[in-house]
């Protein structure tokens, strides 16, 4: 017996219309949590691009002076490079530096249109080979002072603590937000139950005219992935809304200088937009095919 369209269309709609409570509940619940999860990889995110000249063991930063001559800038790579207490050195070019300016602020193309790959400085991020605070700023000090240095900027421990707290902020709400998530299946379980409890003589009938298993399932299944899926679109249209307080309520450059740069590209709310959506209805999905599996004897 194939399965139509509009029959998939009057059936699904009818079973979110029999329980409207508890339809709503378990979309609250999917939005909320799917929301926790968002606000999250938001918060990675914006801690990641802010700490991002820090990665890999960078412990402090040798900016130089915007008319650095190439020969400061080669005298003090040689240098950087024949000390003994430094393991790694990175050059980031004007260029570079610019590329990652433009990659921060996508999302304030008038803030990329005022500045030029010229207004930014070269700079040295330096791994050294003992990261104890007091032997970094040591080491860093010493080349302060040098021809063609605007300054150096040390990591220290701000940048760690800012790390662990968005790592341990993560896990804590990705462990919130599982246990939502694990609540709003079993709503969605629950929901398709009572609608199949609810049409239990009509399936009965279904069956003595000839319905194939999966002509009465799918209108189930399709009701736990709209439930899945408007979930996720509540937790993307909130995310959306929010987005604009999330980046004010961030630390600022002034605030922070270490970790200037706090920002979420529309890149990154895209993916991020996307794995909500595929988690939704993955919930729906899930939720759905334990209730029709366990509960409808067809």
């Amino acid at each position: 017996m194939p399965v139509k369209f509009d029959y998939l269309l009057r059936e699904t709609t009818s079973n979110l219309g029999r329980n409207v409570t508890i339809t709503l509940a378990s979309i609250m619940t999917v939005a909320v949590s799917l929301a926790l999860v968002g606000a999250s990889l938001m918060l990675r995110s914006g801690v990641e691009n802010a700490t991002q000249r820090w990665q890999g063991g960078i412990e402090f930063v040798v900016f130089l002076r915007i008319d650095a001559t190439q020969q400061q800038i080669d005298s003090l790579n040689n240098d950087l490079e024949q000390s003994p207490e430094v393991s790694k050195i990175v050059f980031v070019d004007q260029e570079q530096a610019y590329k990652e300016f433009q990659t921060l602020f996508a999302d304030s193309p008038e803030l990329i249109d005022s500045v030029t790959a010229k207004d930014l400085p070269p700079s040295f991020r330096v791994e050294p080979v003992n990261k104890e605070v007091d032997a970094v700023e040591s080491l860093g000090l010493t080349y302060e002072g040098r021809s063609g240095v605007d300054q150096v900027v040390f990591a220290s421990k701000t940048i760690r603590l800012i790390q662990q707290l968005s790592s341990r902020l993560t896990v804590g709400i990705f462990v919130i937000a599982a246990f939502l998530l694990g609540a709003a299946g079993l709503l969605i379980l629950n929901t398709i139950r009572m609608a199949m409890f609810a049409r239990r003589r009509e399936i009965e009938v279904m069956k003595l005219v000839g319905a194939t298993n999966w002509f009465i399932r799918v209108p189930f299944m399709l009701e736990g992935l709209v439930q899945g899926l408007v979930g996720a679109f509540l937790a993307i249209a909130a995310l959306a809304a929010f987005k604009p307080f999330f980046q004010k309520w961030l630390p600022s450059a002034q605030d922070i200088p270490l970790v200037g740069g706090f920002q979420v590209s529309g890149g990154e709310m895209t993916v991020i937009f996307m794995t909500l959506g595929v988690v939704g209805v993955a919930i729906g999905a899930i939720g759905a095919g334990i209730a029709v599996s366990r509960f409808l004897d067809v």
